[in-house]
C-alpha cells in the first residue's frame, strides 16, 4: 500500500486536470451513498466535533491505469476550535482499495484531498455558471480552503484581481502573502458589502452561523460560490440571495439536507427543493443549462460528495 502525502499530492495535482476529472466523474458517477454524519459532543461548552464517513465504489478505471474499478472511504473529523491549536479544522485520511480484490492500494492525506477536490468542484461549477469574462474574485474567508478556491477559480476564468475579506484582517493579510506567486493582483478589504457589489465571482468558505452575504448586495451577472456552512444551522447567504439567483448544487440530496444555506430558507418557506435548477450531474451531462443569459445571477451550493473523493483519489493514485 502506498502512502500519498499532502506534499505528494501538491507535486502532481493541477486544477485544470482535476476539473476535467470531476467532469467525467459526474457524467459517469461512482456509487456514493450519502455520507455518515456523526456529531461528537464536547465538554465544557466546546464546539462539537463532526465525524464524517464517506464511502464510494466504481467499476470504471482511472485514466492511465490498468486497475479495473476502485472502492474507497474517507474518514474526516471537523473540529471547529482547532484554529485555537493552530491546526486545520478539517483533518482525515482516504483509503483507496482495489475494486476487484478489495486490497488496499493507497492511503492519501485526507485534508489535502478534501482541499483540492472541493476547490476543483467549485471551479467545475464556475465553468458552467460564471460569466466567461469574469475577472474580479472576492474570497470571503481566509481559512485553509481559501487559497485553493482562489487558485481553482483562476484556473477556469481570466481572474486578474482578487479581494479577500475575513473577520480577522491579519489572517487575510497572511493569505495574501501565500498567493504571491499568482500572476494577479491580490489585496485585502474591510468593506464586505462594497466588495460583494464589485465582484464577478463571490466565493465563501466559512463556518458562519449567520448570513454574511446579503441578497440586496448582489448585482446582475454575478456568480456566488457557497462552500462553507456544511451544517443545517450554518449559512453564508441570506434567503433573499436565493430568491434572486438561479440555484445549483453539487448533489441535491446532500445540499438540501446538510447545508443551512438551502435548508433554512426551506424551513422559512422562502425556498423549495423544486427551485434548485440542477446539480453537477445535470450540468456535466448537458441535461440542464447553467448560466442562461449574461446578466443572470447564479449560485452554487457545495457540501461535498464521496463521488468527488473517489474520482480525485484515483486520479492522484495514477499520477503520484
Amino acid at each position: 500500500m502506498r502512502i500519498i502525502t499532502a506534499a505528494n499530492i501538491a507535486e502532481v495535482a493541477d486544477f485544470r486536470d482535476l476539473v476535467e476529472t470531476l467532469r467525467v466523474a459526474f457524467r459517469n458517477p461512482p456509487v456514493a451513498p450519502l455520507r455518515h454524519h456523526h456529531t461528537i459532543e464536547r465538554p465544557d461548552g466546546q464546539p462539537d466535533t463532526t465525524l464524517l464517513l464517506m464511502p464510494a465504489w466504481t467499476d470504471f478505471a482511472a485514466q492511465g491505469t490498468s486497475q479495473r474499478g476502485y472502492a474507497g472511504v474517507k474518514i474526516v473529523s471537523v473540529v471547529p476550535d482547532n484554529k485555537l491549536r493552530n491546526l486545520p479544522s478539517v483533518v482525515g485520511a482516504y483509503l483507496l482499495l482495489s475494486g476487484e480484490s478489495g486490497l488496499p492500494l493507497a492511503l492519501l492525506d485526507g485534508q489535502a484531498l478534501t482541499l483540492w477536490r472541493t476547490a476543483a468542484a467549485s471551479a467545475l461549477a464556475s465553468s458552467y455558471l460564471s460569466r466567461p469574462d469574469a475577472h474580479r474574485l472576492l474570497m470571503v474567508g481566509a481559512g485553509a480552503l481559501a487559497p485553493y478556491l482562489i487558485r481553482a477559480h483562476c484556473a477556469v476564468r481570466p481572474i486578474d484581481h482578487v479581494l479577500i475579506w475575513n473577520r480577522s484582517r491579519e489572517r487575510a493579510e497572511k493569505l495574501v502573502s501565500r498567493l504571491s506567486d499568482l500572476n494577479v493582483r491580490v489585496s485585502v478589504t474591510d468593506d464586505l458589502e462594497g466588495a460583494v457589489r464589485g465582484a464577478d465571482i463571490v466565493s465563501a468558505a466559512t463556518m458562519s452561523e449567520e448570513p454574511l452575504i446579503a441578497g440586496q448586495w448582489l448585482v446582475p451577472g454575478q456568480h456566488v460560490d457557497c462552500v462553507g456552512a456544511f451544517r443545517p444551522t450554518m449559512r453564508e447567504v441570506d434567503s433573499h440571495a436565493l430568491e434572486k439567483a438561479r440555484i445549483f448544487c453539487d448533489t441535491r440530496e446532500g445540499a438540501l439536507s446538510e447545508g443551512g444555506d438551502l435548508a433554512i430558507p426551506i424551513q422559512e418557506g422562502r425556498f423549495s427543493p423544486e427551485d434548485v435548477a440542477g446539480d453537477l450531474f445535470d450540468l456535466c451531462r448537458g441535461e440542464r443549462a447553467g448560466r442562461r443569459f449574461y446578466d443572470q445571477i447564479t449560485l452554487f451550493k457545495s457540501v461535498g460528495t464521496a463521488a468527488e473523493d473517489m474520482a480525485v483519489a484515483a486520479h492522484l493514485f495514477a499520477r503520484a
